[in-house]
């Protein structure tokens, strides 16, 4: 198993500057035809550009790296061989959703998604939208990733100011704590009733995670580990 360690910091410096990715350049023909074939899978794949990130330090409550675009078919090759780039990770931020009665509330991605089945707080990888003069924006990717997935506004919860960095290997998870103010069941309605609307949702149902027992195999494990640091300093 990948080790996991979780780092709480209160500011982000995440430069966003042009970089050559070897990875991308040396097997664009294997990642093309890689990504043909998760196509042919999930027709609604889109070789979007996204932001990675390399040189994280963390020290003193904070977290510095920098960010370079890429493409979406680059970044899938990349995960799906195992990380051959040890040098590059996928950093994001995800807004751990959280009732007045406690519960967590996590989307399982639907059946076309890149992550079908997987279950965990909203999320997405950085793309161009989150850069503002050169700088990666995570707290704002938050707010749009929480609104496009859930339909919820910051009118509707307010934000811890701390973020829990989870490291695992080739990942960093930013996670926020965004407080309701209304119990789990009403939340989890008021989502429901949101994805009923949409075409094409990017979620197929939303969790309540009261405890530990509510964890499964389907959430990744720095959601789970942040959970469970989560229920154990109560």
């Amino acid at each position: 198993m990948t080790s996991l360690v979780i780092h709480r910091v209160t500011t982000l410096d995440l430069a966003v500057r042009p970089v050559v990715w070897p990875f991308a350049q040396e097997r664009r023909a294997e990642i093309a035809a890689h990504f043909a074939e998760k196509q042919r899978e999930r027709p609604k794949l889109w070789n979007g550009r996204v932001l990675l990130g390399r040189d994280a330090v963390f020290g003193d409550g904070h977290l510095a790296a920098t960010y370079f675009e890429t493409d979406f078919a680059s970044f899938l090759a990349w995960r799906d061989w195992g990380f051959p780039d040890k040098a590059v990770f996928n950093g994001f931020g995800m807004g751990a959703l959280r009732a007045s009665d406690g519960a967590f509330i996590m989307g399982e991605m639907a059946h076309h998604t890149a992550n079908a089945g997987r279950i965990y707080f909203p999320s997405g990888t950085p793309d161009l939208d989150d850069v503002t003069e050169g700088v990666l924006d995570i707290p704002g990717s938050v707010i749009r990733e929480l609104g496009e997935e859930t339909g919820l506004t910051t009118a509707d919860y307010w934000a811890e100011p701390d973020w829990h960095c989870i490291v695992t290997g080739p990942s960093i998870a930013m996670i926020q704590v965004l407080n309701l103010d209304v119990p789990g069941d009403v939340a989890r309605a008021r989502i429901q009733a949101n994805l009923a609307r949409e075409t094409e949702p990017e979620l197929s149902a939303i969790h309540l995670v009261r405890g530990i027992g509510d964890l499964t195999p389907a959430m990744p494990r720095f959601v789970t580990a942040f959970v469970e640091q989560q229920f154990a300093s109560r």
